[in-house]
């Protein structure tokens, strides 16, 4: 007796008394067959528990399929040219399945940026895209847009509620930002002051993921009895000079302040500056580990580093769009990325467990 699930399309004409092709045609839902035929094939699939080897589909098709990726454009060493790395690693995986992936690139410090681009890809055709949730007002409406073209897509570095997303990749936000407060209130006292260092953004104050992690920050350090006073710090992501004068004005007036955190990749501008005037008794946290923010972290300008291993999500999120069209297989909603604590004295022990 043969195994269920091993005929081939050749047993199963055998069996229905029809020609391959017909078979073919019918598994494959393509060409006309009579309604007859098609009775007597599909009794025999369902008595035999048929499954057609999808993969083997997929490698003969000649179907091309369109994935989209709108994401932060980046420079050399940037954290989202990490994220880039894991979605051509899927890339060249998946090479042999007729899928094409397009780079959509917007300014992450620019909410308008990403609302022209999500304009031009209404006017595109494409199967599935990956979206980063910078901008979480503009992401609600792109994302509506989508369910209504019944378009696949997977959210990457903050999940936003109310949307009918395939996928998630990305951390907690919000305990990201929880376990960031536990690490610094180890440092300080519950009467010192802090500053949580912030980019200026046009269009939206911060981005999906730096809310929540403040969020997250401030609500442990109230459920701790904090007592001190936390000042917002709003520096540029492009502006040496700019950000000396804020932070020199800054501590100027605020020379007691002796802790800080950036919510986002960027803690070596901070490191830059504390390094330019010889400050070495200030206790920052940051995020990521770009090779400018671990020379700090190594150099003990930078306390600690919270990591979320951004290559992984790329490749992931790639690959759940070709098991979910291609394979045809279900694949898991939420997908949170742990929460990697970094000092100086595991750093070297690092890797993104790709």
């Amino acid at each position: 007796m043969r195994k269920k699930g091993s005929y081939r399309i050749k047993d199963i004409a055998i069996m229905s008394g029809v020609s391959t092709g017909t078979v073919d045609r019918i598994i494959h839902n393509r060409g006309k067959v009579s309604e007859e035929a098609r009775i007597k094939v599909e009794e025999v699939l369902k008595k035999v528990d048929y499954r057609p080897n999808i993969v083997a589909s997929a490698l003969a098709s000649k179907k091309t399929y369109k994935f989209v990726m709108l994401i932060p454009a980046f420079s050399k060493g940037d954290y989202w040219e990490i994220v880039n790395q894991g979605i051509e690693r899927a890339e060249e995986e998946l090479s042999g399945y007729h899928i094409e992936i397009e780079r959509v690139f917007f300014d992450q410090y620019d909410k308008d940026s990403f609302d022209k681009q999500m304009e031009i890809l209404e006017g595109m055709e494409f199967h599935g895209i990956v979206i980063a949730t910078l901008f979480k007002d503009s992401v609600l409406r792109f994302t509506t847009r989508l369910d209504k073209m019944q378009i696949p897509y997977v959210l990457i570095d903050a999940f936003i509620e109310n949307t009918h997303c395939l996928a998630y990749y990305g951390t907690n936000s919000f305990n990201s930002g929880y376990i960031a407060a536990k690490l610094m209130y180890q440092q300080i006292g519950p009467d010192d002051k802090l500053a949580v260092f912030r980019f200026i953004r046009k269009g939206d104050s911060c981005s999906t993921q730096v809310l929540k992690r403040e969020e997250g920050f401030r609500t442990y350090l109230d459920e701790n009895h904090f007592r001190g006073t936390i000042y917002p710090v709003h520096i540029h992501a492009d502006d040496n000079e700019g950000n000396r004068n804020i932070l020199d004005s800054f501590f100027l007036l605020h020379g007691d302040v002796k802790a800080g955190i950036i919510f986002n990749s960027r803690v070596h501008v901070l490191g830059d500056y504390f390094k330019a005037r010889k400050k070495k008794d200030f206790k920052l946290i940051g995020y990521d580990i770009l090779d400018e923010n671990v020379a700090y972290l190594n150099n003990g300008l930078v306390t600690h580093l919270i990591a979320q291993r951004p290559e992984v999500q790329g490749v992931n999120c790639v690959r759940d769009l070709f098991r979910h069209l291609i394979l045809k297989e279900k694949v898991k909603k939420m997908n949170f990325m742990p929460i990697d604590i970094l000092i100086k004295e595991n750093i070297s022990y690092y890797n993104n467990y790709i």
